[in-house]
Formats: C-alpha cells, structure tokens, sequence
C-alpha cells in the first residue's frame, strides 16, 4: 500500500465562482479583440459556446464530458480549414488560437486549468498586435490584460472574495508598474530583421485602391474615413488644387472595367516646368506595392522603381507603416512624343460598344476638325451643362455602362466621370487613359502636414495632345468643382460623421497627429533608428552588445528600486497583530494598558467596561481580532483588511472613574 501510495496523484485544487468568472471574462475580452480579423459566424458560435460554459458551470459545475470535447476540436478545425484553407498562416493560427482557448474552458474545473488557461489568454490577446499596432489596439491588448492578472491574483490560496472593480485595480496598478520596464525593453531589445512569427502577411490590400477600377467600385472607400497617408512638406504646401496623388494608371478597358498594365522600361520622359516639390511621406500599410505621389514625379525613393507611366511603384508590398521620400513636377509636359504602340493602345475600345457615345464623338470630331483641345472643352462642357448629378448612390448601370450613364442615369462619383470621358476621348480619335490615386486632403496646422483620407480617393483622366503631352483632366471638377476645392462629403451634400462641416471630423483630423506621432515614434522605430539610439552621445552605431549591456543595466536599475520600494513598503509580519497592538497605544494614551500577563479578550473586555460609550464598538473590535487569530489557517483578505482600517479608525474617549 506504501509503494502504490506513491503514485496517487494529488487532489486538484477546486476552482472558484469568481475565479472562473474572470476567467470567462478574459476569454471574452480575447474574443472581442479578434472579432474583426475572423468571420462572424465564426465569432459568433465562439461567443456562443464561452456564453454556454459559462451558465452551465454556474448551475452544474464539473467538466464537459469527453466525448463533447473530442468533436467540438475537430469541428473547430475543419471549420478553420473550411474558411481559410489551412490551418497555418496568420488568419487561420490566430482563429485557430482563440477557438482552442474557448474550448480550454470545457476542461477548465481546478486551479490548475485556470492558470494555464489565462496564460495561453495572453498570448492570444498579444497576437493581435499581428493584425493592427496602431496606438488604440495596441491600447486595447494592453487593457485586456487586466482580467487575466485578475485571474491569476484571485487564484492565490489567501485571496478573499470581493467586488469586480476591486478584483480589476491590483492589475491596474502591476500594469502600471511594469510600463517603465516594457518602454526600456521596447528601447534596447533588439529588432530582428524579419519578423519573429515567421508567418507571410496577408496579401489582401488594406486599402480601396486597386490596380483595377469600374464604375461603382469607390463607394465603400469613398465612405472610409481611416488615414491613408501622411505628408510633410519641406516648403509651402501646394494648393488643394494641385493635390493630385498618382497611384495607378490604367490603360485596358473591356467596355466595364479599366486596369492597369504592366510593362517595363524607362519612364516616360518629363519636363518639368519651375521647382519640384519636395515632400515625405508617411504611408499606411496596403498590402500593395504603389506608392502615392504628388503628380508627376520626377525621381523614386530608395527601394522602389519609375513606371513608364511615371507610376511609383516599391520593391514589396507595403504590409507596414511605410516613411518615404519624393519629388514632384506640378506644372509639367509628360511624354512630348507618343509612340504608334501607345497611341494604339490609348484610342482602343471593345467593338460595338456604347454606340451613343461614340455618335456623340464623331459629331465633335466632325465639328471640331483636328483640334483635340476643343473636343476635349466640348466634353467638359457637356459635364458641367448636362444636368449631372454627384453622387455616392448612382443608379445601376448596364452592358452599355457609358451610353447609360450620359443618356439615361446622370448621376454618379468620380470613377463614372473618369469612365465615360475617357471613352468619349478615346472615340473621338483622342489617346485617353484612367488614373486613380488620391485628392484633396487636411492640413494639420499644429502637425504641419497633410493628411490623407482613404475618403479621399479619387479618379480622373489624362488626354494626349500634340505638343503638350499627357494632361490631367478632371471631369468631376466640372460637374462639382466643391470636390476638389472642398472634399468628397462637400461634393456628395451627405451629412455623415465624415464630412468636413462637422465639428467633430475637425477635433478629430486635429487629434490625428498623436497617430501621426505613433506611427513615427513606436511603429516606425526599427533596426536602423535603434543602431542610431546613442548618435548624440557620440556613438554612431549602437550594436547588439551595447544594447544588452544597457538593457542589463536598464533592469538591474528597475529591480533595485523595486526591491528598495517593497522592502520600504513592506507590510508587519503578523499584520493583524500590528493593528492590535496600534489599538494598545491608543487605549493606552487614555489610562487603558495592558498588562504583561494579560490576553487579548481579558484586556478588551476591561477596556470596554473602563469606555461604556464604546463597548460596542470594542467588543466588535475583540471578537474580529479572536477570530483572525484562532479560526483561520489563512485569515480572509477582507477580514483582515476590515479589522486593520477599524483599529485606524478607533479613537477612544476619556476614561470614565
């Protein structure tokens, strides 16, 4: 029986009401942060199945049995495989993390389970920082840290039950606490040039730009009110007018859709007409390889390339905050001679299509002769002076997409505008192309710089003429001249919380500098900024040694003063006693002493008949302290706490002879 007796396993520590309601709450609040990376439906059965463990624990408790759990992980799976395909990669780990950690609950019933469930919490909640660091998610990861350090405190043996926001403000404070260690080790740890999960980021574009544009498309990005960019100017700020940001040139059109070709060579070649604009950008993340720039540019920043369409195009896509710097022509002739190949493919069009629009421009060819300028003017003209109305809400067009639009609907945003002059040009013998990219913006006079909305983006059209080379036209600016000079919520006359009359899109726009200052002071602080950590003080290239050795000595320092703080914080070694024994000076100071033999319930006792008017108060005061004393191994964290604030409070009278 002795030698069997030593493999008994260990009874496990039951797990407590409050203890596991924490815990249910981390759980929550991991699901919560991961909801807009995964699918709802998915979300929802997550948040379905925590609810359901949850009231079932409450009114059974015990475990979920086996043969529940068993096909609940496997249906977890092949759910994660039927939406993403896999189960490994950054979408599909992370849903496959977060579902795993709501399972854990089924199998959560001791002390044990709990904490290995909170600490695999914290490690669900940090990976959402793979999907957004920005300065609010990296806010709320840190705030969801506060219920796991609760689980974990309510875990300890003597913790006492007690409210939940008195269960929240000891984690408050160790998170508090830590925030100088965390800023030193985000200091000194050093950056790794590839990221540490190993896993490929998505390639799926954060932003509504595309290399591919039909009418209709921009009305959910037109609508976006995320930041898209940020940029500084080395001198003035080039009038709102002037703030055209090229991204996307598109050549191909298949009588819907307008895309952008791929091709290789030298960029077209520019003559730029007075001083190039110098600016840098701050560019937030895209999943695509363009980078927006004033237009034209003259010259590419490092590690990106010239189009031949004087497109800026990066080396990778742009899967983080990108910082870059350019120049750019605003008065310019682009390609003064065009070659027969693109003059080809600038006047193409399907067969057959949009037989009105093509009426319309053989009559202005006819009219006009040979000079473009005038076709051009009279499509203008027939924007501005054909009842055309902007709008984020344009009625459904059909197979002949441009016929119906300028003979039937009239009404739509800039990709219409863009669409349908360009085809006009085209069918009037005038090379024509599409360009999306961004336009306007807001000055932010306390950050000086602009900044760019995913609202704001845009399109409009370049004609080729003899003599004067690609130029911009903008045929919205003809039909709503406010979109330019004001914005898209002006040109649309809609009354959202994005629109630039309203009080709050001002605070907020002015607000966005903090953004801008995390973009540029967290986000953007990478392995070449930290070798250059130590410039000013002489060290031009700070390696990794010397950035250990601070680091060593950074914590060495914390530990210090937190092992000099807790010594001289440092709580009685019989706290309860402490507080009798403060009740003793007290009693004493008005003539009530105790004596060398005496114990505590005789001294209260005494103490009591000497103070009748506090008897009461003495006798609750006794029989705590007997209790705390003699009824506990462990004496309850709130009866403690109670008994210690009583003898503080206590201010006895005057002896009564």
């Amino acid at each position: 029986m002795i030698r069997f007796s030593l493999f008994r396993r260990k009874p496990r520590a039951p797990l407590g009401a409050r203890a596991f309601d924490l815990l249910c709450l981390t759980v929550a609040v991991v699901l919560l942060v991961h909801l807009p990376h995964m699918p709802a439906w998915f979300g929802a059965a997550l948040g379905v199945a925590l609810v359901l463990r949850w009231w079932q624990r409450r009114r059974q408790g015990g475990r979920a049995p086996l043969y529940l759990k068993l096909p609940l992980v496997a249906l977890l799976s092949a759910a994660v495989i039927f939406h993403y395909g896999t189960l490994f990669g950054r979408e599909p780990g992370a849903a496959l993390a977060v579902g795993l950690l709501v399972l854990k609950l089924l199998e959560t019933d001791a002390s044990r389970d709990a904490r290995v469930g909170a600490s695999f919490a914290c490690f669900a909640l940090m990976t959402a920082l793979l999907f957004d660091q920005g300065m609010l998610a990296t806010g709320l990861v840190a705030l969801g840290l506060l219920p796991a350090l609760a689980t974990l405190r309510a875990l300890e043996p003597a913790h006492g039950s007690t409210s939940l926001p008195r269960e929240l403000l000891p984690a408050l404070r160790l998170l508090v606490a830590s925030l100088p260690l965390a800023l030193l080790a985000f200091v000194l740890v050093p950056r790794l040039s590839s990221p540490l999960w190993g896993a490929p980021n998505s390639p799926q574009a954060r932003t509504g730009l595309s290399d591919e544009m039909s009418p209709g498309d921009f009305s959910e990005l037109l609508t976006d009110d995320r930041p898209a960019m940020r940029v500084s100017f080395e001198d003035t700020p080039p009038p709102t007018a002037q703030r055209y940001f090229r991204a996307y040139v598109m050549w191909d059109y298949d009588g819907r859709r307008w895309s952008h070709r791929e091709t290789d060579g030298q960029p077209a070649e520019v003559e730029a007409r007075g001083q190039a604009v110098a600016y840098t950008v701050n560019l937030e993340a895209s999943g695509q390889r363009v980078l927006p720039a004033l237009d034209v540019p003259v010259d590419a920043p490092p590690q990106s390339q010239l189009t031949p369409d004087r497109e800026m195009l990066a080396a990778q896509p742009i899967h983080d905050v990108l910082t870059y710097s350019a120049r750019s022509a605003l008065s310019y002739r682009l390609q003064a001679q065009l070659d027969e190949q693109d003059r080809h493919h600038g006047l193409q069009l399907p067969a057959g299509d949009n037989p009105r629009a093509r009426a319309l421009a053989a009559r202005w060819r006819t009219q006009f002769g040979q000079d473009d300028a005038a076709v051009v003017k009279a499509a203008l003209s027939l924007f501005h002076d054909g009842g055309f109305n902007y709008t984020l809400a344009p009625a459904p067009l059909g197979r002949n997409a441009v016929d119906d639009f300028l003979f039937s609907t009239r009404e739509g945003f800039c990709e219409h505008y863009a669409s349908a002059f360009t085809v006009l040009m085209r069918a009037g013998g005038i090379p024509a192309r599409v360009v999306t990219g961004y336009q306007g913006g807001y000055w932010n006079s306390l950050g000086n710089y602009l900044l760019v909305r995913q609202s704001d983006a845009h399109a409009w059209s370049e004609v080729w003429l003899q003599g004067r080379g690609w130029q911009r036209v903008d045929p919205t600016a003809a039909v709503r001249p406010e979109r330019v000079s004001l914005g898209i919520a002006a040109a649309s006359g809609t009354a959202t919380d994005w629109a630039p009359d309203r009080w709050w899109l001002g605070a907020r726009n002015r607000w966005d500098i903090v953004n801008r200052w995390w973009n540029q002071g967290v986000i953007g602080f990478d392995a070449l900024r930290q070798h250059g950590l130590l410039t000013p003080f002489g060290l031009r290239d700070t390696d990794a040694g010397m950035l250990g050795l601070l680091l060593a000595v950074g914590a060495s320092l914390f530990a210090a003063i937190g092992l000099a703080w807790a010594m001289w914080k440092r709580p009685p070694a019989d706290p309860a006693r402490a507080a009798m024994q403060l009740l003793e000076r007290r009693l004493a100071s008005v003539g009530v002493a105790r004596r060398h033999s005496e114990g505590p319930q005789h001294y209260l006792s005494r103490a009591a008949r000497a103070l009748p008017a506090q008897r009461a108060e003495l006798e609750r005061l006794m029989g705590t302290y007997l209790e705390l004393r003699y009824a506990y191994d462990e004496p309850p964290v709130d009866l403690l706490r109670n008994f210690r604030q009583a003898a503080r409070d206590f201010r006895p009278r005057r002896m009564i002879k």
